[in-house]
């Protein structure tokens, strides 16, 4: 069960629908690999430079600006930048239904699930039903984190699915995109045709496409260790190796990142 990450009450005319909110994926498993001195193998520190005097400054010296002209800026306090964020509301009030398939997926970014919370499940239930009989998205704002998300509201399986949208500043217009050649021959169509049915699946399954590249990734990594190709920072000293090689294997079958391994007597408790 994942974790509720926070929560709001949906607003359907004058129905008032409290929920749980629920991120919809998960990170993709990576392979972190640091930054090293070639020739003693220790760590390497990032540092940011004046352009000007090529002092190092540290973030408390910071500002952010944005650039006018060439070279010229106009810079804001902290205070300035969170003045201009959206107030975050626990409010997502549905503005208008459209029919699902008229959203073109490429408008399609983040989703979460929704799920009722308590005292709400039977008009949590009612919207949900609406939105699969009507066969129709939901669309709203909704003010969280200081963005002013551009979202929809879509059924499945009999739950809601709360799906951020691209805006349409954000989509460039397919009409940029060169047009095809003239429409193929009648007996070429077919023969396409013909092919793409060979190649038909009733149902979609996304754990048939894992993550090529990371597991080879791992391979590499677990290879290293197996023939003990391993190198001390000489910042951090020698510390005990553990043997990963099972752990990184777990993750690639889990599709979650490896974690770090560490000595028994340094392992130090997760905060959650």
């Amino acid at each position: 069960m994942p974790q509720c990450t926070s929560r709001a009450t949906v607003w359907f005319g004058k129905v008032a629908i409290p929920v749980k909110v629920y991120s919809a994926t998960k990170d993709p498993p990576t392979i972190q690999l640091h930054q090293l001195h070639k020739t003693d193998n220790a760590r390497l520190k990032q540092q940011y430079v004046c352009a000007s005097d090529g002092a190092t400054v540290t973030r408390e010296d910071m500002v952010k600006g944005y650039e006018v002209a060439k070279d010229q800026f106009v810079t804001f306090t902290p205070e300035e930048l969170k003045a201009a964020e959206e107030a975050s509301s626990e409010t997502i009030e549905i503005d208008v239904c459209v029919p699902l398939d008229r959203i073109d997926p490429v408008y399609w970014g983040k989703p979460y699930y929704l799920g009722p919370d308590q005292g709400s499940e039977e008009p949590y239930a009612l919207l949900a039903d609406v939105l699969r009989l009507s066969r129709r998205a939901a669309l709203a704002s909704w003010a969280v984190r200081g963005q002013d998300l551009f979202v929809c509201l879509r059924h499945s399986t009999g739950r809601i699915i709360l799906q951020e949208l691209l805006r349409a500043e954000e989509v460039r217009p397919l009409a940029e995109i060169e047009a095809p050649a003239p429409p193929p021959a009648e007996v070429k169509l077919q023969l396409a045709l013909r092919l793409a049915e060979t190649r038909e699946r009733d149902e979609f399954r996304p754990g048939d496409y894992p993550d090529k590249v990371y597991a080879r990734k791992v391979k590499l990594i677990a290879d290293k260790i197996a023939a003990k190709a391993i190198v001390a920072s000489p910042v951090a000293g020698r510390t005990q190796v553990i043997d990963i090689i099972e752990g990184l294997k777990a993750s690639v079958a889990a599709g979650r990142p490896a974690r770090k391994v560490e000595p028994a007597k340094k392992r130090k408790r997760a905060v959650r």
